[in-house]
């Protein structure tokens, strides 16, 4: 998709979204509009041979209005004029209906994105199905010239841009593009009756950025075949390291306990935790929507408030809640910009390498994948099954699995030695391994 067709799609849609906040004011409604439009292609192969391919073109107009406090909303994915004004009717039908909440509304004129910056997150792809089929099978074939035990590969290409447009009655209506390609091979090894899956991917949004195709699929083949063969553990407690791929969803749990719903409903157990120690205090989380060529930049949440920078930890404290427009009102404070989620997470590690994370910890569990939900934000009582591998005088000894470990958050918080160097780059949050220094590990 050109440059010039985006444009064009988004001129289109930047009227769509305009006629219906004007029908809106017209029926003395408050409103606010939006639409993310995705357009790519999706290919998937097994064994280097196509087995689906998929055109997207995705994209629905919402509509949400306020007439007395009273909220209604619809959506459609026919942007002419009859059909819009029919949208926007509805929405205010809807409204009629519903109970007034004192809470309820568009973000405040006051913290709305007026004015953005470019944030450099366009990058579209001209490249034809036929030579996107030729990456995914070049990473499948990476895999099977490896080791004759790997018996399963399925390799998945995408590349998507998409448009997001938002308006607001108090005179705002913005719009940002962007770009995301991703390649990802998994695979299957077998040894001795015994399978283990993994998979490796590449992210980026420039698709001159990605990894090349050989390095995806020997990298996921490295990953499956070292789960061969894996041993179980006894119950036992001992210090944990978490792999940077599986810290983040530590701090995933995080960003729930401290979300603004989660706080008014009384239903986190970081509850009354603001300006107190919740971390080490060593530990920072900054926050950088604004970060040029970021995977989670954006110049406004999904309320059209303007995101910022902004310290959610300093030195173990934690400054913020993460609040939308309707959570903050609740709680008394304005919006932090966070509607829609969180905005380029950056976690700093201590220098130290995967490597030195290893001796450091010196004897226990290094985690690599997590299984289940057992994860209870009410109270932080964390129990997920795991695999990975068992670390003797600093060096892996031999794979693990059908293991769980369990603790509570609000301690394992508290209980972080140390965050890597080996920085993970391709998610929201951005952070190295964490090393626990101890947790309840059940096994045999």
């Amino acid at each position: 998709m050109q440059v010039t067709q985006i444009i064009e799609q988004r001129n289109i849609l930047e009227k769509a979204v305009s006629q219906a906040l004007e029908r809106a004011i017209a029926q003395g409604a408050s409103a606010e509009v939006s639409v993310t439009k995705t357009t790519g292609i999706s290919i998937s192969t097994r064994f280097c041979k196509v087995e689906n391919l998929e055109f997207n073109s995705d994209g629905a107009l919402a509509i949400t209005v306020y007439d007395k406090q009273r909220k209604g909303s619809a959506s459609t994915t026919d942007l002419n004029p009859k059909a819009i004004d029919q949208t926007v009717q509805a929405a205010l039908d809807i409204a009629h209906y519903t109970s007034s909440d004192p809470y309820s509304g568009i973000a405040e004129a006051s913290l709305l994105a007026y004015q953005i910056k470019d944030l450099d997150l366009l990058y579209p792809s001209d490249l034809e199905p036929e030579a996107a089929i030729v990456l995914a099978s070049r990473s499948e074939q990476a895999v099977l010239e490896i080791d004759k035990r790997i018996t399963n590969t399925q390799a998945n290409f995408n590349s998507h841009c998409s448009i997001n447009v938002f308006g607001s009655t108090h005179g705002m209506l913005q719009s940002y593009c962007g770009s995301r390609h991703s390649l990802c091979t998994s695979v299957i090894a077998e040894c001795d009756g015994r399978m283990e899956k993994d998979y490796a991917y590449t992210l980026s949004r420039r698709i001159q950025d990605l990894a090349s195709p050989e390095w995806v699929g020997k990298e996921s083949a490295r990953r499956a075949i070292a789960r061969l063969s894996p041993k179980k553990l006894s119950t036992i407690k001992a210090p944990v390291l978490f792999a940077a791929e599986a810290a983040i969803g530590l701090f995933k749990n995080l960003i729930s306990a401290i979300s603004g719903g989660n706080i008014y409903r009384k239903s986190s157990f970081l509850l009354n935790k603001l300006n107190q120690q919740i971390l080490p205090n060593w530990f920072n989380i900054l926050e950088c929507p604004h970060t040029l060529g970021g995977l989670a930049s954006a110049p406004f949440d999904s309320e059209g408030v303007c995101t910022s920078e902004r310290e959610i930890v300093t030195k173990g404290q934690l400054n913020t809640y993460l609040l939308a427009s309707y959570s903050a009102r609740k709680l008394g404070y304005q919006s932090t910009g966070h509607a829609g989620g969180i905005h380029n997470w950056y976690i700093a590690g201590q220098g130290e390498n995967f490597t030195q994370m290893l001796q450091k910890m010196s004897k226990g569990l290094v985690v690599t994948q997590l299984m289940g939900q057992g994860v209870n934000i009410v109270t932080g009582d964390y129990s997920r099954g795991a695999s990975g591998f068992w670390v003797e005088d600093g060096v892996i000894q031999y794979p693990v699995s059908g293991i769980t470990i369990a603790g509570n958050l609000k301690e394992m918080f508290l209980d972080i030695v140390s965050i890597g160097s080996d920085i993970e780059t391709r998610n929201t949050i951005q952070c190295g391994s964490v090393l626990l220094s101890e947790m309840k590990i059940a096994g045999e």
